[in-house]
């Protein structure tokens, strides 16, 4: 079996890697990522995790199994994606601050005869955030490929974040236990075990 990750993402390919299973990287394709209006924002992960997987659809032969994933933050109802700018980021950081708000990754497993789309959710709570505390992060950081506007892997989720509750990876873009224990079902699904 041969593990296919289709993401651009660095830290997606880093984090695939602790888990010691050998996988190549695809090259990325232009997806539009766009997802119905009404789609409850819960959803929205696992839906574009699966728009994605089936622009692979034609890498999915023989034991090769393609993976895709997207992670989406959201605040009170609302997703916030990746900032556009520097105010938007400022923007973001500052309606996540003093609050609790969901992580949530789907991931996309699919073979050349089977699919199975599941989500990851991770509560995260921030402490109050000054103006320059947000500033600083903004401009030294800048993360403006990140959802939400924040890696918690960085400086600001040492200093800002004071709680999680769910898979610390699913945070940083890939839920890690989820993923390996349905790769081991695929795979069990898959030899006839």
């Amino acid at each position: 079996m041969k593990l296919l990750l289709a993401s651009n993402s660095p830290r997606r390919r880093e984090l695939l890697s602790l888990l010691d299973i050998d996988f190549s990287i695809v090259s990325p394709r232009d997806i539009e990522e766009k997802y119905p209006d009404n789609l409850p924002p819960d959803d929205v992960a696992p839906y574009l995790s699966a728009l994605k997987a089936n622009a692979y659809k034609d890498l999915a032969v023989g034991d090769d199994i393609v993976v895709t994933a997207d992670t989406v933050v959201i605040c009170g109802g609302r997703i916030l994606g990746k900032p556009r700018d520097r105010q938007q980021a400022v923007d973001m950081l500052k309606s996540l601050s003093g609050c609790v708000h969901k992580v949530v990754t789907g991931v996309t497993l699919m073979s050349s005869d089977r699919t199975v789309t599941f989500s990851e959710t991770t509560l995260v709570s921030f402490d109050n955030l000054s103006d320059d505390l947000i500033s600083y992060y903004v401009d030294r950081y800048r993360p403006f490929d990140k959802a939400g506007a924040y890696g918690i892997q960085e400086w600001i989720g040492c200093v800002g974040i004071n709680r999680i509750e769910g898979c610390y990876y699913n945070v940083m873009g890939l839920p890690l236990h989820a993923l390996y224990s349905r790769l081991a079902a695929f795979r069990q699904s898959r030899s006839g075990d």
